[in-house]
């Protein structure tokens, strides 16, 4: 019987540097139990401090109809929406030091403030939410924007339910990891990323390998903030991963054989690397580095 699904919230932090789209990544602590030493983008697990649509309503920038427009639809109602984008901001500040938030009157070493408060030792459970209602910010939903949902392959030892959205980054905030669940980040171009984790320099998980490959079509903010105002959900995308001789293979839901997986014959996949930017529907996992591969 496959493990049981978790929630969890992902924010792909976007920025415009040099007339060039960059994308934010952490490497997980090689002492993780899921994707250890790898690339991701900021994010973790919906806690029950995020859950509660009577108790952040008051701190979030946007109305409930105006929340349900941008976040919503028939499988994902406001009360996830609450709960997931509160876990996307919260584990944000957590993982990168950065605060999808407002407030009036704070200054810049307000944000520093939080940032640094991450990091100390034996901070209470709770104490995301505590901060976020006795300072009064209000997190700024207006900024999170649909981008993928995520559902790991069932013969995977740990499962996500993951939503993945879109955030530009804010002015005058630094990301800095915590050197806990992460212990690297850095700001790169689709393009740079996908080419550094061929190599191994920058070794990505599967869904950032194909996020970054969408997000490759998009060579400025402007022109991703654009997709985001129409983007919705879409179907959630569950992939299949497979066992090889010469290592495991995630068969995504778009491959020409995906309803017919487990009979898909696995070989000679070293010469069918495909470089960066390459449409895809297969993701090989060589010694460690997972490898878009053709059929």
């Amino acid at each position: 019987m496959p493990p049981s699904l978790r929630e969890a919230a992902t924010i792909i932090l976007a920025r415009e540097k040099n007339s060039q789209l960059e994308i934010y990544l952490l490497q997980r602590s090689t002492k993780s139990g899921f994707m250890g030493g790898l690339y991701v983008f900021p994010g973790g697990v919906v806690d029950e401090q995020d859950r509660g649509l009577s108790l952040w309503q008051p701190c979030i920038d946007l109305l409930p109809a105006a929340l349900e427009e941008q976040l919503c639809d028939d499988r994902f109602p406001l009360e996830s929406a609450i709960a997931f984008g509160v876990a996307a901001i919260r584990e944000t500040l957590e993982e990168a030091g950065v605060l999808i938030a407002a407030a009036d009157e704070k200054s810049q070493n307000d944000f520093k403030t939080m940032a640094t408060l991450r990091l100390e030792d034996d901070l209470p459970e709770k104490w995301f939410k505590s901060k976020i209602h006795s300072d009064h910010w209000t997190l700024l939903f207006s900024n999170l924007w649909p981008w993928s949902h995520w559902i790991t392959p069932k013969t995977m030892k740990k499962r996500f339910d993951t939503r993945f959205f879109i955030v530009l980054m804010p002015d005058n905030q630094t990301c800095v990891t915590d050197d806990r669940e992460t212990q690297s980040g850095i700001w790169l171009t689709p393009q740079a990323a996908l080419e550094q984790n061929l190599t191994g320099k920058t070794p990505l998980s599967p869904p950032t390998v194909v996020t970054l490959t969408q997000l490759m079509a998009f060579n400025t903010v402007s022109a991703l903030k654009k997709e985001t105002i129409s983007r919705s959900w879409g179907a959630p995308i569950a992939p299949v991963m497979l066992r090889s001789e010469s290592g495991p293979v995630i068969i995504e839901p778009w491959d020409p054989e995906f309803k017919m997986a487990e009979k898909i014959k696995l070989k000679n996949l070293s010469e069918k690397v495909l470089p960066p930017g390459s449409s895809f529907s297969r993701i090989w996992c060589d010694r460690g580095l997972w490898k878009p591969v053709t059929p």
